[in-house]
């Protein structure tokens, strides 16, 4: 068990946080939060980031591997772009992140897999992901909602 107080979970999850998914989207989530949400970024920075991403047991590459199979897992394309976009950044290459959506296919589905490569694709066609210049890609500027929902269910 760990003595670490809330407040250094707080501050190792955001150091994490911003090292993933970048500085900008990190002050744009910081900046939309409210009174109702404020509880719930909390949560999320000293949880997910500060207690599960700040683990000495996997390294980030991995951590990116498992996150993107995850949330192929469970159609969770709206965060999908978000982690592509973390994964280039935390080593993965292009050709894993395909590979890796190709083996989910296999186990979470040919559906699932048809809309992760549309997002993917989207992502590692914008400018700059060649050269991993992730922070000036717009972390969250991408997701389903500008997908749109009939390009989704488009087959592939």
């Amino acid at each position: 068990m760990s003595d670490r107080t809330d407040q250094e979970r707080f501050d190792d999850g955001m150091a994490v946080r911003r090292a993933v998914l970048g500085d900008a989207h990190v002050d744009r989530a910081g900046a939309g939060t409210t009174d109702f949400t404020a509880d719930f970024q909390n949560l999320i920075t000293r949880y997910a980031w500060g207690d599960i991403w700040s683990r000495p047991g996997l390294e980030r590459r991995m951590r990116s591997a498992v996150t993107l199979t995850a949330l192929i897992a469970h159609g969770h394309f709206e965060e999908l772009a978000m982690h592509v976009r973390g994964a280039l950044k935390n080593g993965l290459t292009q050709n894993e992140i395909k590979e890796i959506i190709l083996q989910s296919a296999i186990y979470c589905g040919v559906p699932a897999a048809n809309s992760a490569f549309r997002v993917a694709q989207k992502v590692l066609s914008e400018p700059g992901v060649d050269e991993l210049g992730v922070d000036e890609l717009g972390v969250d500027e991408l997701g389903v909602d500008e997908l749109g929902a009939a390009e989704l269910n488009e087959d592939g």
